[in-house]
């Protein structure tokens, strides 16, 4: 991976669904050229695919919860990983190490509804104890800086 490279994908980072041409302009090659190398990167699986951001308070969803999870001990990662997947609420996942098993990012309307979503993972999905957090703002960081130490 180059220079150039590097510089197609901060692009496309920024915005997923910039043309060959739009890229090829602002990295100074031939359209052709700039979509063999997107497809390359594609084929190494350095890019996995496009996607939509979604805002979650315009969607409703203003409150959004970090939790830590700890599983009962009969409880099978995998069966709680398929589990996971009946909740919609539960928004991003993560198997972790440490004191917890899992964190959660959990988006809901309110306070009532994050209470049922904890509710059901202790009732019915292996949880066996849990730690939330308010998630106040995040901060605008990106993932294009790690291209900076490549």
């Amino acid at each position: 991976m180059d220079d150039i490279d590097r510089q197609l994908l901060g692009i496309l980072l920024a915005d997923g669904r910039a043309t060959y041409q739009e890229l090829a302009k602002r990295v100074r090659l031939s359209a052709n050229t700039t979509a063999d190398r997107v497809r390359r990167l594609r084929g190494a699986g350095v890019i996995r695919g496009y996607r939509a951001e979604l805002d979650l308070p315009t969607l409703g969803r203003s409150l959004v919860m970090i939790t830590d999870l700890r599983l009962r001990d009969d409880v099978p990662s995998d069966d709680f990983h398929q589990s996971l997947a009946e909740i919609p609420q539960v928004v991003a996942a993560a198997h972790t190490t440490g004191e917890y098993d899992y964190q959660l990012r959990i988006a809901c309307r309110d306070a009532v509804e994050f209470e049922r979503v904890v509710d059901r993972l202790k009732r019915h999905h292996g949880v066996r104890e849990s730690r939330s957090r308010l998630l106040l703002r995040e901060l605008p960081l990106g993932v294009d800086r790690i291209l900076d130490l490549a």
